[in-house]
């Protein structure tokens, strides 16, 4: 055979017979999952933030690494990592999110400035600068900058949706790429920490509220019970009006959730329901704080459906 650089078209294909061998035939459309790790996004007061990012490609579109332009322009989902506003570990839903981007998705992990460095809303607007980075680049990883959709578990859960209330107005001075929207088109939040009001909102947190509880601390280390406005400002439902412009939501809880009370879902779901807003909910029965049941292939179906009815391909 010539030695060459062969055009993948050109190269001729193996073509004798082998006893005993059987054939596999593929379409080239073949979605494989391509890990880029640890892409910086922001470095908002010196503090680099990251984003880790899920690719899926194939024969037929390739991943063309370090390109500035993909061959592909595919919907993108940012998920925000819980971990009740402390340091992130966030590859902890990785490889669930790698199930997602098998359909297609590039899946984009936030890394925000955790409660140690910086108070509510810092968490959200690093949010909102990460869908503009991705936004701003998304020819380099192959995103439609107009099929974006924000999501997050837990406290995640919280700066999603967050992120999906504040405006450009709002975080203007802390905006690290003018003229670049944060708009998304929905929101997914898996068992969000949205709601600070009742007393049991947290079931197995002692010092709810407390200045030392997460809440607290995210408030600045505030008594969030002494400071009952500042456990408003911090819930969701409590900012919610039928002037506030919100993409839909979908909203996922374990009814045995023993870290965020099942109720703060509900009543976020019923706060948008009646200030007229797009929400669904679904209740997992039996689950506790995340686990397997949230990324089964029932729940990934109600996923992809609401992200292409968000997108429009129901109209399309």
């Amino acid at each position: 055979m010539e030695l060459k650089q062969w055009r993948y078209e050109e190269f001729p294909e193996f073509a004798e017979a082998v006893e005993g061998a059987q054939i596999i035939e593929t379409t080239g459309d073949e979605q494989a999952v391509h890990y880029l790790r640890d892409v910086e996004y922001a470095k908002p007061g010196g503090t680099a933030l990251h984003l880790q990012i899920l690719i899926p490609a194939s024969r037929n579109a390739p991943l063309m690494m370090n390109a500035e332009k993909q061959p592909f322009a595919l919907p993108c989902f940012v998920f925000v990592q819980g971990s009740g506003w402390y340091p992130q570990y966030v590859c902890a839903q990785l490889a669930q999110l790698a199930r997602l981007a098998a359909r297609g998705y590039v899946c984009a992990i936030v890394e925000y400035r955790h409660a140690g460095i910086a108070y509510f809303p810092a968490q959200a607007v690093d949010a909102r600068n990460a869908v503009r980075f991705l936004r701003k680049n998304a020819g380099r990883f192959g995103i439609d900058a107009g099929r974006m959709i924000l999501a997050g578990d837990s406290s995640g859960g919280h700066t999603a949706l967050w992120a999906a209330l504040l405006k450009d107005k709002q975080d203007v001075a802390q905006n690290l790429f003018p003229g670049v929207p944060a708009d998304v088109k929905g929101v997914v939040d898996y068992y969000g920490a949205t709601s600070f009001i009742a007393p049991d909102t947290n079931p197995c947190t002692a010092n709810h509220n407390l200045p030392d509880s997460p809440e607290g601390r995210v408030m600045g280390g505030h008594n969030l019970v002494e400071r009952p406005e500042l456990a408003r400002q911090l819930s969701v439902e409590c900012n919610i009006d039928k002037t506030t412009p919100l993409p839909p939501i979908l909203i996922f809880h374990g009814t045995k959730d023993r870290t965020v009370n099942c109720s703060c879902s509900a009543v976020l779901y019923r706060r948008l329901k009646e200030t007229g807003h797009q929400a669904q909910f679904y209740l997992v029965r039996g689950a506790d704080h995340g686990g397997a049941e949230f990324w089964t292939e029932q729940i990934m179906d109600i996923v992809d459906g609401f992200c292409q009815k968000c997108f429009g391909a129901d109209q399309a």
